[in-house]
């Protein structure tokens, strides 16, 4: 809404300073700090009401070191988190942006499946709290919302390179894409269009269109690609969601690892959407798609906020409010500015963390019908817990997931330029 106030307040009275609403990294670098200052402040105040209601968390002992003192720590912390990102979002980015009114859709959505999942826990003392079958009918929905905006709506194109027809840019940044064209010793003409194309890492050409997976189909299969698409959207939602679910297990993992994500997934927005970079990188434009860096400006400015209260020894925990949300987020984000592909590298910690419960409960099922008694590759599932068991102190644990997070960021980065 700020933008639109500025933007006004620029053209009619010419306000000095109201220009700079105008650029991307003025509003990114305004939607951290005011995410930050919602989250440290509102968060007290939400902690506060939390315990006065007594929405506390109740610990299953699973034998853990620490975990009785858990016992009452205030959770649906989500709550904070989902302020401090919708409030900037709003006051900061161009509501009219497709790409930004998917994001929002996604985070009101999944915040409020975990919310209700919460508010089943805490206040019907369910200790199952919602259904999971329910958990996943609410992943499928955003995934069809989704999918479906992202395929058909006009507002989502790419622009295409073509080789060999010069174009000259009369912009302040002309003289910069010279240089850079002139380093790549190449000219390309672009146009925008609709496209199924999407990133994939590590390959020269480094572009898979999703049409390909129905050209078995024979002539004419282009036009079932939504379908295949569609559907990969929602089986990406619902893994990453559920993965970030799953990381939340001790105090500051699943916060702290969001933000290592964010913080990657903000930097690909900016040079997908950004016609320089995406120039000298030689990978998709995506018009409008820079818009987005505001978005995950606010994303990670929430995370990192809420380290304050959730960093060891946790004041709050998010709950599924906050870590359903916080997958989801990261998941529809990905595909937005099409490097879906990215994230089992991106997402490692989530990945593991979902594979470490996968292997361990189908190997417990499949030793128990095979020798009439379970049996398990780790001490405890998900992985975190299994270092738990080991003797490893949380904090430790948590330390080193950032350290190997922060490994797998820059790799994702890199593969920007190694192909």
């Amino acid at each position: 809404m700020l933008y639109y106030l500025f933007e006004y307040l620029d053209k009619t009275f010419d306000l000095p300073g109201a220009g700079l609403f105008r650029y991307l990294s003025f509003r990114a670098a305004m939607a951290i700090i005011v995410s930050l200052f919602i989250t440290l402040f509102l968060g007290k105040g939400i902690i506060r009401l939390l315990l006065r209601k007594q929405v506390g968390e109740t610990i299953r002992d699973l034998g853990l070191e620490g975990q009785a003192k858990k016992q009452g720590t205030p959770t649906m912390g989500g709550l904070i988190i989902l302020s401090a990102i919708l409030i900037p979002v709003l006051l900061f980015t161009k509501l009219n942006n497709i790409y930004v009114i998917i994001m929002i859709v996604s985070t009101i959505w999944l915040g409020a499946i975990g919310f209700l999942d919460d508010y089943i826990k805490v206040f019907k003392k369910d200790k199952k709290g919602l259904a999971g079958k329910f958990k996943v009918i609410g992943q499928i929905g955003l995934g069809l919302i989704v999918g479906a905006l992202l395929y058909f709506h006009q507002g989502v194109i790419v622009r295409e390179r073509m080789p060999d027809n010069p174009i000259v840019m009369k912009n302040n940044a002309a003289n910069l894409i010279d240089e850079i064209q002139a380093s790549e010793n190449t000219l390309y003409s672009s146009e925008d269009v609709k496209s199924t194309a999407t990133t994939i890492p590590f390959m020269k050409n480094n572009e898979f269109d999703y049409s390909k997976l129905v050209a078995w189909m024979g002539e004419g299969s282009e036009k079932y690609t939504w379908i295949a698409f569609i559907l990969i959207v929602i089986l990406i939602v619902t893994a990453v969601s559920n993965g970030a679910n799953i990381t939340d297990g001790i105090d500051g993992l699943a916060t702290g690892t969001s933000a290592i994500i964010g913080t990657t997934l903000a930097i690909f927005a900016y040079v997908s959407g950004n016609m320089v970079f995406a120039d000298y990188l030689n990978i998709m434009y995506i018009p409008n798609a820079g818009e987005l860096m505001v978005f995950m400006s606010a994303f990670v400015g929430a995370c990192v906020g809420f380290l304050w209260f959730n960093a060891y020894p946790a004041q709050v925990f998010m709950g599924d409010t906050g870590s359903l949300a916080l997958g989801g987020i990261i998941a529809v984000f990905a595909i937005a500015i099409r490097k879906e592909l990215l994230i089992p590298i991106i997402c490692g910690i989530f990945l593991v963390e979902n594979l470490s419960v996968m292997i361990q409960v189908s190997y417990f099922k499949y030793t128990k019908k095979k020798y009439g008694e379970g049996r398990r590759i780790f001490k405890m599932s998900p992985l975190h817990h299994h270092y738990q068991k080991l003797g490893y102190h949380e904090a430790k644990i948590v330390t080193r997931f950032w350290i190997i997070g922060i490994m797998l960021a820059v790799l994702s980065v890199v593969t920007l330029k190694l192909r």
